[in-house]
């Protein structure tokens, strides 16, 4: 605006201190050449844009942030256009000023691109982002060079350890990117096959996909782990094979296999009542789910002594008892519908 202010007020010089064909920086674009510099510019402008998001990771990241990055870009892009107008409409010597932005402002963005510049200049060099799967994999577990952005900038989801790499699966959950869940809790269990979490979160993930033989394999893989120096006593392994019972439990029935899903709900049952607030929901959530298989078995004075200890505990159970006045068969299923996934 200052430019355009010196330029209409015939500021001592803009009338003849131009260069090239602009030597009058007071006037308007006009002639055979007068659209070179306008084009010129809106081009700048539209490669600057490309440029500056051709690599970002955040056009990638899901959610509302990917989102508004995406229509940033595509407003940015749009731009163009308005920007085109805009320098038909204004003294040359904005125009003079406006290419010189634009053209330092993309040798900028190629030299910060350049790793010889960011070495001389002493900045970190940072790896190509790949943020999803791509057809080049590696491993036997299917998974592609995934990069994972985190406070610290972009990482390889090979240089994690397996417990790194369960928690980002979580978060990758959350989103509904199941596959690539799946991707890296195989990579957690190349590196670690006894991984007792990793095994149950495939399982809840392969439960959720319909893959039910699978899941059953998954979960009763860590329940193995989890039992082989007999009934764990650590709180967190607790925790694990109660959560792992309930959905191996769950496979199993979903397949048809009645008795094997009660085998491994009555495990909780045969376990002490946990102290832990957050353990003991999950442990009257795994006698719940053994209730209403009990009903869908026709052992109603099982299903009735378990649920009744459920609704001691909390009398949100209540609402169930009349499932088993009515001899209900939907019960498991209303459970699946209603209770947590996790």
């Amino acid at each position: 605006m200052s430019i355009r202010r010196m330029s209409l007020d015939h500021h001592p010089g803009f009338d003849s201190g131009g260069f090239l064909w602009l030597q009058d920086l007071t006037g308007y674009p006009h002639g055979v050449l007068g659209p070179i510099f306008p084009l010129i510019i809106a081009g700048l402008h539209f490669t600057n844009v490309q440029v500056s998001f051709q690599k970002s990771s955040l056009q990638h990241v899901p959610g509302s942030l990917g989102l508004l990055t995406k229509i940033y870009r595509i407003y940015l892009q749009l731009l163009t256009l308005p920007i085109l107008i805009a320098t038909f409409n204004v003294p040359q010597g904005c125009l003079v000023y406006w290419l010189t932005n634009g053209s330092l402002s993309l040798i900028q963005l190629l030299c910060l691109r350049n790793p010889n510049v960011l070495e001389f200049l002493g900045l970190p060099i940072k790896k190509n982002p790949v943020v999803a799967p791509t057809n080049k994999e590696k491993g036997s577990s299917g998974v592609a060079d995934i990069c994972i952005l985190t406070k610290q900038g972009e990482i390889s989801a090979n240089s994690l350890s397996p417990a790194e790499l369960v928690v980002y699966s979580v978060k990758v959950l959350t989103d509904g990117r199941r596959d690539t869940a799946i991707r890296l809790l195989r990579l957690a269990l190349e590196k670690d096959p006894d991984h007792a979490r990793a095994l149950l979160i495939m399982g809840q993930t392969l439960l959720q996909n319909k893959q039910f033989a699978e899941a059953a394999e998954s979960l009763e893989s860590a329940i193995s782990k989890l039992l082989v120096a007999g009934h764990p006593t650590e709180v967190g392994k607790i925790d694990l094979l109660i959560l792992s019972s309930q959905w191996a439990g769950i496979a199993n029935i979903r397949q048809g296999k009645m008795e094997e899903g009660l085998l491994h709900l009555e495990r909780i049952a045969q376990l002490e009542e946990p102290v832990d607030p957050k353990i003991k929901a999950h442990y009257y959530d795994g006698l719940f789910m053994l209730a209403s298989a009990l009903l869908n078995v026709d052992r109603k004075a099982e299903s009735l002594k378990y649920l009744q200890m459920c609704a001691a505990y909390d009398p949100a159970y209540n609402t169930y008892f009349e499932f088993l006045e009515t001899d209900s068969t939907d019960f498991a299923s209303d459970l699946a519908s209603s209770r947590r996934d996790f």
